[in-house]
Protein backbone atom coordinates (compact mmCIF):
# COMPACT_ATOMS: atom_id res chain seq x y z
CA UNK A 1 0.00 0.00 0.00
CA UNK A 2 2.08 2.87 -1.38
CA UNK A 3 5.46 1.40 -0.68
CA UNK A 4 4.50 1.49 3.23
CA UNK A 5 5.35 -1.80 5.40
CA UNK A 6 3.64 -3.15 8.21
CA UNK A 7 6.07 -1.55 10.54
CA UNK A 8 6.06 2.28 9.22
CA UNK A 9 2.23 1.99 9.25
CA UNK A 10 2.10 1.00 13.10
CA UNK A 11 4.42 4.22 13.83
CA UNK A 12 2.30 6.35 11.69
CA UNK A 13 -0.92 5.09 13.15
CA UNK A 14 0.85 5.45 17.23
CA UNK A 15 2.03 9.18 15.58
CA UNK A 16 -2.03 9.98 15.00
CA UNK A 17 -3.09 8.32 18.46
CA UNK A 18 -0.64 10.58 20.00
CA UNK A 19 -1.69 13.42 18.57
CA UNK A 20 -5.52 13.51 18.05
CA UNK A 21 -6.14 11.33 20.91
CA UNK A 22 -8.66 8.01 20.78
CA UNK A 23 -11.92 10.15 20.53
CA UNK A 24 -11.05 12.07 17.70
CA UNK A 25 -10.05 9.48 15.10
CA UNK A 26 -12.84 7.93 14.34
CA UNK A 27 -14.52 11.40 13.51
CA UNK A 28 -11.21 12.09 11.13
CA UNK A 29 -11.88 8.67 9.49
CA UNK A 30 -15.38 9.47 9.12
CA UNK A 31 -14.39 12.43 7.56
CA UNK A 32 -11.34 11.16 5.47
CA UNK A 33 -13.94 8.52 3.63
CA UNK A 34 -16.60 10.87 2.83
CA UNK A 35 -14.31 13.01 1.20
CA UNK A 36 -12.84 9.94 -0.46
CA UNK A 37 -16.40 8.85 -1.68
CA UNK A 38 -16.98 12.73 -2.68
CA UNK A 39 -13.78 12.24 -4.52
CA UNK A 40 -14.78 9.33 -6.30
CA UNK A 41 -18.32 10.64 -7.44
CA UNK A 42 -16.61 14.19 -8.67
CA UNK A 43 -14.58 11.76 -10.85
CA UNK A 44 -17.97 9.19 -11.74
CA UNK A 45 -19.82 12.56 -12.89
CA UNK A 46 -16.98 14.14 -14.99
CA UNK A 47 -16.52 10.66 -16.87
CA UNK A 48 -19.83 10.56 -18.15
CA UNK A 49 -20.14 14.11 -18.78
CA UNK A 50 -17.40 13.11 -21.55
CA UNK A 51 -18.93 10.65 -22.75
CA UNK A 52 -21.99 12.67 -23.04
CA UNK A 53 -20.46 14.78 -25.04
CA UNK A 54 -18.73 12.55 -27.24
CA UNK A 55 -21.95 10.81 -28.29
CA UNK A 56 -23.62 14.43 -28.75
CA UNK A 57 -20.80 14.89 -30.67
CA UNK A 58 -21.30 11.78 -33.14
CA UNK A 59 -17.70 9.84 -31.62
CA UNK A 60 -18.16 6.67 -30.20
CA UNK A 61 -15.27 6.03 -27.36
CA UNK A 62 -15.71 2.21 -27.82
CA UNK A 63 -14.96 2.58 -31.29
CA UNK A 64 -11.49 4.88 -30.48
CA UNK A 65 -10.40 2.80 -27.80
CA UNK A 66 -10.87 -0.46 -29.82
CA UNK A 67 -8.74 0.97 -32.62
CA UNK A 68 -5.93 1.96 -30.34
CA UNK A 69 -6.11 -1.66 -28.58
CA UNK A 70 -5.70 -3.41 -31.87
CA UNK A 71 -3.12 -1.32 -32.84
CA UNK A 72 -1.50 -2.53 -29.59
CA UNK A 73 -1.94 -5.83 -30.27
CA UNK A 74 -0.04 -5.81 -33.68
CA UNK A 75 2.87 -3.66 -32.24
CA UNK A 76 3.36 -6.50 -29.48
CA UNK A 77 2.58 -9.32 -32.62
CA UNK A 78 5.38 -7.71 -34.28
CA UNK A 79 8.12 -6.96 -31.23
CA UNK A 80 7.58 -10.84 -30.34
CA UNK A 81 8.22 -12.27 -33.95
CA UNK A 82 11.47 -10.08 -33.91
CA UNK A 83 12.43 -10.78 -30.99
CA UNK A 84 11.60 -14.72 -30.91
CA UNK A 85 12.09 -15.36 -34.64
CA UNK A 86 12.33 -19.42 -34.09
CA UNK A 87 9.27 -19.47 -32.10
CA UNK A 88 7.50 -17.93 -34.90
CA UNK A 89 8.27 -20.56 -37.91
CA UNK A 90 5.98 -20.74 -40.66
CA UNK A 91 3.47 -23.30 -40.31
CA UNK A 92 4.49 -24.37 -44.20
CA UNK A 93 7.60 -24.81 -42.67
CA UNK A 94 6.89 -26.46 -39.20
CA UNK A 95 3.51 -28.97 -40.75
CA UNK A 96 5.89 -31.01 -42.84
CA UNK A 97 8.89 -31.26 -40.27
CA UNK A 98 6.02 -32.52 -37.84
CA UNK A 99 4.77 -35.08 -40.28
CA UNK A 100 8.20 -36.09 -41.17
CA UNK A 101 8.59 -36.83 -37.25
CA UNK A 102 5.31 -39.21 -36.99
CA UNK A 103 6.61 -40.67 -40.33
CA UNK A 104 9.99 -41.56 -38.13
CA UNK A 105 8.31 -42.17 -35.07
CA UNK A 106 5.76 -44.77 -36.87
CA UNK A 107 8.74 -46.52 -38.52
CA UNK A 108 11.29 -46.78 -35.30
CA UNK A 109 8.00 -47.69 -32.99
CA UNK A 110 8.00 -51.20 -33.90
CA UNK A 111 11.69 -52.47 -34.13
CA UNK A 112 12.03 -50.36 -30.69
CA UNK A 113 9.68 -52.68 -29.43
CA UNK A 114 11.29 -55.27 -30.35
CA UNK A 115 14.49 -54.37 -28.41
Amino acid sequence: MFGIGGGELFFILLIVLMLFGSDKIPDIARALGKGMAQLKNATNEIKSEIQKGSQDAGLDMNSLTGGVSEEIAKAKEGISKMVNPVENINLEVQNPIEQVKEDIENISGPIKRQM
